[in-house]
């Protein structure tokens, strides 16, 4: 069992880092504490397995949006073995300092959130104006469709009814030209037999 003891500098108080390293140190099987020193830095005592403390020791460097850590002075030690877990130690007053800011940074997230949906409001409202005058288009064309349906039907109403006249008038035709066939004939075969009775045929 070996004390890990950090000194870590950067951006890590107030910005949950300790936190994080608790839960770090909590998944690893750590003893210790971690706790803010007046100067800005962090102090962080660690008991454990020398593997384990070497995972944390790597762990602990973070940099995201909010935790900028730039340097940890470490030193190891033996461990004297008088921790029962790991814990975050809070300074007097800190509590009821990090609620005061807590509730202003809840002030200033609620005022955001105001803002996105004013924002999102206006938007919302511009794209049902333009979802509206699509429709409106839409349903001009579909009025243009409907004429030209309704004129394709005339169409081929006047269609039908040329055809009809056509149908008629080839059966009329057809009709006058058996008849002229038929008197044709008619006349051919009176021919015929005057030609025979005179004995020209």
């Amino acid at each position: 069992m070996k004390r890990l003891t950090a000194y870590v500098s950067g951006s890590v108080q107030k910005v949950g880092y300790r936190a994080r390293v608790v839960q770090i140190a909590n998944a690893l099987g750590l003893k210790g504490w971690i706790e803010n020193l007046p100067d800005g830095r962090v102090r962080i005592i660690a008991e454990g397995d020398g593997d384990k403390l070497k995972w944390f020791e790597e762990a602990i460097d973070i940099r995201n949006t909010l935790i900028r850590v730039s340097s940890i002075e470490k030193g190891y030690s033996d461990a004297g073995g008088e921790f029962s877990g790991f814990c975050k130690l809070v300074a007097q007053g800190e509590t009821d300092s990090r609620l005061d800011q807590g509730v202003e940074v809840l002030k200033e997230i609620l005022v955001a959130v105001k803002d996105i949906n004013i924002n999102l409001g206006g938007k919302m409202d511009s794209m049902l104006d333009k979802q509206d005058t699509m429709l409106g288009k839409m349903d001009s064309m579909l009025d243009k469709q409907d004429t030209m349906l309704g004129k394709m039907d005339s169409m081929l109403d006047k269609q039908d009814d040329m055809l009809s006249e056509i149908k008629d008038a080839r059966k009329d035709l057809k009709t006058y030209m058996d008849q002229r066939f038929e008197r044709i004939e008619i006349e051919l075969s009176e021919m015929k037999a005057t030609l025979r009775a005179k004995g020209l045929i």
